[in-house]
């Protein structure tokens, strides 16, 4: 090869390769980091943690082999159009940065869409799993049904940030950068701070906890507590941080959020100790047969609600991203139809950014005439 073509050859390799990089150090920081020597040998004295790899209170299965039913399996299918995502533009109330107030003094909260929530308890405000962008590492994958009802630079002051595990869909990198600089704390499971230091966080605003442990401010008290699922941001990675689910008690009110679980006895420890509960966000999205036991099915929900006493409860986890091959409004419409039928769960399903308190009325507005053609 003569020296013109050589150097076109090189050149041309040369722009190819430096968006190469730049897109691999950024995917190397999405990722995050994993826990220190340090703290892996504490964890080791913990009774769920073992060869490695924190333990569910119920075996799990691995999901990614057995996935069934509504279409194409595997991670390849989030690279594919979606047959599932709405035919109709979804309602919602937009938040900017003039739309709060001082936290309620009593219980109110925001569902911002998926897991993410805004919980305002007795003058203190929760911020939950937000996830503002889509649930994957990469640009396009794993996209919304639409936009989120707020922008990250438009969040309100915040207490506390809330992470139930580390998953793409509950927490991510561009919403913890936008908060790092924050007078803000954040309160999440083993292993997670490892994420949050390699992001900017200083570790002096960082909380770890571990199931049946809490920290109490004042007259606020957050608890953590068990849940069936797993964790893990790459595959080699899996299990090496913890999930969780939240309770939340004031002097009046107590809230429940799920986090990510599968159906188990759980839930009625969770109510034998900390119940009855004011208001509960459950899980209601991602069932498959195919991993029976990594979220609940929609008759799981109901009987999760009685176990732990919820009064009311706002379903999360749906209607921002298809992760389990049924139609976006499947989970809502059995669950609402569930909840009619049981007669005893005040069932909550606000819009996408309404306030609402345990005493709201919400419409079915998921059943539009738009959906029913």
């Amino acid at each position: 090869m003569s020296r013109k073509p050589l150097r076109i050859f090189l050149k041309a390799l040369l722009l190819l390769a430096i968006p190469l990089v730049v897109a691999g150090c950024r995917l190397w920081r999405v990722i995050g980091d994993s826990p220190e020597a340090a703290e892996v040998a504490a964890y080791e004295k913990l009774p769920y943690y073992q060869d490695g790899r924190f333990q569910n209170p119920e075996p799990l299965p691995y999901y990614p082999d057995r996935v069934t039913g509504g279409g194409p399996s595997g991670w390849i299918r989030f690279f594919l159009p979606n047959a599932h995502r709405p035919g109709f533009a979804l309602p919602q109330v937009a938040l900017d940065d003039t739309s709060f107030a001082a936290p309620s003094e009593a219980l109110a909260a925001y569902w911002l869409g998926h897991s993410a929530l805004i919980i305002e308890l007795e003058g203190k405000r929760l911020l939950v799993d937000p996830v503002f962008g889509n649930a994957a590492p990469l640009p396009g994958v794993v996209r919304r049904f639409v936009d989120a009802p707020i922008k990250r630079a438009d969040l309100p002051p915040l207490d506390y940030v809330l992470i139930t595990h580390d998953h793409y869909d509950h927490l991510e990198y561009a919403t913890i950068e936008a908060l790092k600089d924050r007078e803000t704390r954040f309160i999440v499971p083993y292993g997670v701070a490892a994420h949050l230091r390699k992001w900017g966080v200083p570790a002096e605003r960082i909380h770890e906890i571990g199931w049946g442990e809490s920290i109490t401010e004042g007259a606020l008290t957050i608890a953590a507590e068990r849940t069936i699922h797993f964790s893990g941001r790459t595959f080699g990675r899996r299990d090496t941080t913890l999930w969780t689910s939240y309770v939340l008690k004031g002097e009046r009110f107590r809230v429940f959020v799920s986090g990510d679980s599968g159906y188990g006895e759980h839930f009625k420890d969770i109510g034998a100790a900390h119940g009855p509960f004011d208001l509960a966000f459950i899980e209601i999205d991602g069932w498959n047969p195919g991993w029976p036991s990594t979220h609940m099915f929609p008759r799981e929900v109901i009987q999760a609600c009685h176990d732990i006493g919820a009064r009311a409860m706002i379903p999360v986890h749906w209607g921002v991203f298809d992760l389990a091959n049924h139609p976006w409004d499947e989970s809502i419409r059995l669950v609402r139809d569930l909840a009619a039928r049981d007669g005893k769960i005040r069932l909550l399903t606000p819009l996408m950014g309404e306030r609402v308190t345990p005493e709201s009325e919400t419409r079915a507005w998921f059943i539009t005439q738009e959906a029913k053609d």
